[in-house]
């Protein structure tokens, strides 16, 4: 069973989701929170697999408890994924970059949802690719001249060149196709990178592979 945490500070919202999500016979709703200090205590007494974190929340909003929840080694386990109304709201940004496993517009469709909640858990691809493509076309244009790319010498070539194109938006299935091999092979290179980067899953690694310079704005075609 996946287990997912609810944090949005409207009650319909967190209602629609629920039902949503718990009709599915792999996903379980184990709590709901209202703010973001409500969302970080669910999560160290609950430990669910995906919190579906909103980012605009009173008190503690969902930017800070994403940071204190990815700053937690002892839930190194649980991935979040931010919540927005907006495609290309400016905290998004913040979100990846604080350490959440992706995003999903409040208005996307049932099967997305669904589907993003089973691949952050997979670790297989970016969610929502369609904006994911646009918000990493943002993010590489406003990125800084590229550092040095620290770390990238523990990479074998083949994994520089997964790495790149996971920093494209490619799901491990395409990167299969891409590099005439398995699904499996493909999700083991990409494993093994993250683990040598100290990255804690994809989004941090397209983030990476930017800023490294291993991928340039313009490469999305």
């Amino acid at each position: 069973m996946i287990r997912v945490l609810l944090a949005d500070d409207q009650v319909l919202v967190r209602a629609g989701f629920r039902a949503l999500l718990a009709a599915q016979p792999d996903i379980e709703v184990v709590g709901e929170a209202a703010d973001g200090d409500e969302a970080l205590t669910a999560v160290r007494e609950l430990r669910p697999d995906v919190v579906l974190m909103d980012i605009r929340m009173p008190a503690v909003d969902g930017l800070a408890a994403t940071r204190r929840i990815t700053a937690d080694e002892r839930l190194a386990a649980v991935k979040v994924v931010v919540l927005t109304t907006f495609e290309l709201d400016e905290y998004v940004f913040e979100a990846i970059r604080s350490g959440a496993s992706g995003f999903l517009v409040k208005d996307t469709e049932p099967d997305e949802l669904l589907r993003a909640v089973r691949a952050v858990v997979a670790d297989d691809a970016l969610l929502s690719p369609g904006v994911t493509r646009r918000l990493i076309a943002e993010f590489a244009a406003r990125s800084k001249e590229p550092a040095p790319g620290e770390g990238l010498e523990r990479l074998t070539e083949r994994e520089r060149e997964v790495m790149a194109l996971v920093g494209i938006g490619l799901s491990n299935e395409e990167i299969a196709r891409r590099l005439v091999v398995s699904p499996l092979t493909a999700k083991t290179h990409v494993s093994r990178t993250m683990v040598k980067l100290g990255a804690r899953d994809r989004a941090q690694l397209v983030v990476l592979a930017y800023e490294s310079g291993l991928v340039r704005p313009g490469w999305l075609g």
